[in-house]
Formats: C-alpha cells, structure tokens, sequence
C-alpha cells in the first residue's frame, strides 16, 4: 500500500538521515522530503536516494528557486516541494522530469499552479485554511487534483482532512523534530501510520 504521506525531516544530518528513512520506511511512509534548510540537505537526499531511491520518493522541501530544482535532480531527489506558488520552480521541475507539489493558499494560486504544471497541491498552513477552506477549493478544482495538507494536520484529524477533501498529508514535527533518534521516529510514524489506515481503509 502507498500511502500519500509524505514525511518532512525540516533539520535532519547527513550522517543521520538514513537511519532514520529505514525506520520511516519500514512503517510504511513511502514519500520522504529533507527541507533545504536543514544541514547539508544536498548530501541527505544524495545518501536515502541511493540507499532507498528504488522504493521510496525521495526529494526536497523549502525548494524557491530553479537552481536548486537542478541541485536536487543531480543528487537524484525526484520530489519538489515548495512554500510557494512560483512558476518557473513548478516548469523546471516538470522540465527535469520530477514531480511538483507547491505551496498555496489560495485559489488563485492553486490555479496558477496547476496551470503551471503541478502534479498536486500542499495547502500551506493548513491549519489557516481550515477545513472549511478546502471544502470550499474542492468545490472549484478539477476533481482528480492531488491535495496535501501540511500543517495542521496529523493523526488525531486526519478524518476531518480526508472528509473535507485532502488527498494526503505532509507531516513535519509530527514525524520527526532535530536531535530524534531513529527508534522515536519509527514509534511517531507507526502511531502515524495506524491513524491513516483506519480513516482511509
């Protein structure tokens, strides 16, 4: 089963970051992001896309520009994740071949988005959109559109999430916060993991 969740390591090492996937993986999280403003996020994605790149989707969060969309690529991420709606990081990223989630707020950004070339979209906070909002984008965007809520959103909610329209779910401190070891990641993600199957199966 691939789950849509994806799990975000916002501060995770190098030398500490496959461990850590193992356990994520193992729990059955299959989409795994290293923000760029963690440390030396190049060199985490380049280690997990060797180790797992053929089971898991690997890439990055906190990706602003196109320069940093070809950084990812070459350390062999296939996953871009943004804050933002900006166009030309969505168009180098489906140039490259890889898949798109930008942040967005509001609909005018979803549809530029979308229009842009996005495969999905992270409503981004979540938890200032609300429930309410994404049923009121879900009235308005195509109805096959990916939808991730990110922020806000977690196991004790995920019910009300997935009823007002999401798709899935990008999980940072819920899973894992800097300075976690791998056994305390894989308890969160499992606890994670369990929430998720009962609402979605």
């Amino acid at each position: 089963m691939s789950r849509k969740i994806i799990a975000i390591l916002r501060g995770v090492k190098p030398n500490e970051v496959e461990g850590i996937c193992e356990e994520i993986l193992a729990a059955g999280i299959n989409s795994i992001e290293v923000p760029l403003n963690s440390p030396e996020p190049f060199d985490s994605i380049a280690t997990i896309a060797k180790a797992f790149g053929d089971k898991a989707l690997i890439g990055a969060g906190t990706v602003l520009t196109t320069e940093n969309v070809q950084r990812v690529k070459d350390a062999g991420g296939e996953l871009i994740v943004s804050p933002d709606c900006c166009v030309p990081v969505i168009q180098k990223t489906k140039e490259l071949g890889m898949q798109s989630y930008p942040g967005v707020l509001t609909p005018t950004e979803c549809f530029a988005a979308l229009r842009a070339g996005a495969d999905g979209l992270k409503i981004f906070p979540g938890n200032v959109i609300g429930v309410d909002g994404l049923k009121a984008y879900r009235a308005v965007l195509p109805k096959e559109t990916e939808v991730y809520a990110v922020g806000g959103a977690g196991p004790d909610n995920f019910a009300e999430w997935i009823a007002a329209g999401a798709s899935g779910f990008g999980i940072g401190s819920g899973i894992y916060k800097a300075g976690m070891t791998a056994a305390e990641v894989r308890a969160k993600a499992d606890a994670i993991v369990a929430a998720y199957d009962e609402v979605v199966s």
